[in-house]
């Protein structure tokens, strides 16, 4: 029987060796793609790599452990791998946040310059149709008001857009004011009622961590906005005992986590998954229909760059 348990414990530790091999060797094929320039479909790629990596590692280190456990020997060090992850990471956030900012000055200087340019040549013609003698001229002002109201509405949702893809100046607002500012645009913009708690403490995070977080509480408001039918929200950002912790709850008509989990459509849920643990944090979804949804975001004072 010793024999034969040697065998085994031998057979472990020959497939522990490959897994780590072929694991590191797709590390490193995920940290080539994250080397240069990243456009938003390959950055968006290049996330889901580090999270399937990360997968990946905790998966053969607990083979490992269970190894180690049989035959009473050590595992193998991995040296500063973990925190040559986190350098790729914050590559992979930067390159996301670049995109965002090409889109910003796209937007900017393209549909939103237009569309205003447009609202000044409407408001022209009505002065213009204002000299149009009888019907003509009323047809024409009822025309051109619904054009100018059309006109409008496409605006501010461009800027909503371009207000979005940028965020306020965490350095300048701190993180705590700059989950505040949005709050507030948010309720005016879609009249859903925000009540907000936030720490003003300093975080004590890295920049980088500090913008992924504003990324996922904005990404939880437009979800809420796109499916929730939600009339009151509360969204915190709070220090515990573990770290730092941002939750958003709608009372909302919730869905099923399930069979959400099923559809690769989730993109926004699987946004904020990404991003979380880009950073070292762990996000929660609980929900069930007819119950509201609560997201809540965990970061551990020691996950820190």
């Amino acid at each position: 029987m010793d024999a034969q348990f040697d065998a085994i414990a031998e057979g472990l530790r020959t497939d522990v060796k490959r897994l780590r091999g072929e694991v590191a060797s797709f590390g490193r094929g995920y940290q080539r793609r994250a080397e240069g320039p990243l456009a938003a479909d390959e950055a968006s790629d290049v996330a889901r790599a580090f999270r399937r990596y990360g997968q990946l590692k905790v998966t053969v280190d607990q083979i490992a452990s269970s190894t180690a456990f049989l035959t009473g020997t050590g595992g193998e060090p991995e040296g500063d791998a973990r925190l040559a992850d986190r350098g790729v990471a914050h590559r992979v956030l930067e390159s996301l946040e670049a995109e965002r900012e090409r889109l910003y000055r796209d937007v900017h200087d393209g549909p939103a310059q237009v569309l205003a340019n447009a609202l000044l040549e409407v408001e022209y013609l009505e002065r213009v149709a204002d000299r149009v003698p009888g019907e003509l001229s009323a047809t024409l002002r009822i025309e051109l008001a619904e054009l100018k109201a059309r006109l409008r509405l496409s605006l501010d949702s461009v800027r909503a857009m371009i207000y979005d893809l940028r965020p306020p100046m965490l350095s300048q607002l701190g993180l705590a004011g700059a989950i505040r500012d949005y709050a507030t645009e948010y309720q005016e913009r879609h009249g859903t009622s925000i009540a907000c708690d936030v720490d003003e403490a300093d975080t004590g995070l890295a920049p980088a961590q500090e913008l992924a977080v504003y990324r996922v509480m904005q990404e939880a408001l437009q979800n809420v906005h796109k499916h929730a039918r939600a009339v009151a929200v509360r969204l915190a950002w709070t220090r515990t005992d573990e770290g730092w912790s941002l939750s958003c709850v709608d009372d909302g008509i919730g869905f099923d986590i399930l069979r959400a989990a099923r559809r690769r459509a989730s993109v926004g849920l699987i946004a904020m998954r990404e991003r979380a643990q880009l950073i070292g944090a762990s996000l929660h979804v609980l929900s069930s229909p007819g119950q509201g949804t609560t997201i809540r975001l965990q970061l551990p004072v020691a996950e820190l760059y």
